[in-house]
């Protein structure tokens, strides 16, 4: 028998995800989100700068929720196909629930990379100011790095606890996302760059990480031409590798921990909720 490996389990992975329902639902998800904030800041009187500050936030905030669906339709699918032998009846559960995490948090950052450039190709075709696009690429990334911890956290409560108390957690986690930040488009209605608000909490708060990751980036590059500074673009920056240090420390540490322990866990929820 072939040796069961990250590589081999990957690619079984992804060929699974072709027929998945979470492809679809992440595509229209990324459409609809990108297409109705890249045609209304296209038209708004707002400044199309801010309106993308507050794009991101909204799509990082958003993040905790996609990954607790995500997650949970995901160990639903694995528990109809068979009790979940995919990924607890396999000679390596740490493999297969890495590899499950790795395809869904690539499936998330296509969302996010998929809504970000609809958004910034509708700005720009209607001739209003845009952040640089190697900046908007880079808070697509950022929703995706901070989103990592979301996802392995959001696995094991599937499967410990179901689909629902996934969702729930992922929910909780979009209204905390927004409240650490003052609010839903706070920086906006305010004229403020609000990636830093609130940060020395914020860091500690998984939730917040895609948010901040993907506003913070944001906001060092548009900084200047809404006239803050170069102190503000310092200081923008000297956050955002704060708290990407917080993200990476903490991700890899709680991972890691999930992972060591993978190998004991059994799904006390077979057979459905």
């Amino acid at each position: 028998m072939a040796r069961m490996t990250f590589a081999r389990a990957l690619r079984s992975e992804a060929v699974r995800m072709r027929r998945s329902p979470l492809v679809p639902m992440h595509l229209a998800l990324a459409i609809a989100l990108g297409g109705c904030a890249g045609l209304y800041f296209s038209n708004a009187a707002w400044d199309s700068l801010l309106g993308a500050d507050a794009f991101f936030q909204l799509l990082g905030a958003g993040a905790p929720l996609v990954v607790g669906i995500s997650c949970g339709l995901a160990v639903d699918v694995e528990r109809d196909a068979g009790d979940g032998a995919n990924l607890l009846g396999v000679p390596s559960r740490r493999v297969a629930l890495a590899a499950k995490g790795t395809v869904l948090l690539a499936l998330g950052f296509a969302a996010a990379l998929v809504a970000t450039l609809l958004f910034f190709a509708l700005l720009a075709a209607a001739g209003r100011d845009v952040p640089p696009l190697a900046a908007c690429i880079a808070a697509a990334a950022g929703i995706a790095a901070g989103s990592a911890l979301l996802y392995a956290v959001s696995l094991w409560i599937a499967m410990r606890f179901g689909r629902n108390a996934s969702i729930g957690v992922g929910a909780l986690g979009l209204v905390v996302a927004l409240a650490s930040m003052g609010g839903l488009a706070n920086g906006l209605v305010t004229g403020s760059l609000s990636g830093a608000f609130g940060l020395e909490a914020a860091m500690f708060v998984p939730f917040a990480w895609p948010s901040r990751l993907a506003s913070l980036a944001v906001e060092a590059a548009v900084a200047v031409p809404l006239g803050f500074g170069p102190q503000a673009v310092e200081a923008l920056a000297a956050a955002l590798a704060r708290i990407g240090a917080a993200c990476a420390v903490g991700t890899t540490a709680l991972v890691a921990v999930l992972l060591a322990r993978a190998n004991r866990f059994e799904d006390k929820r077979r057979g459905g909720e």
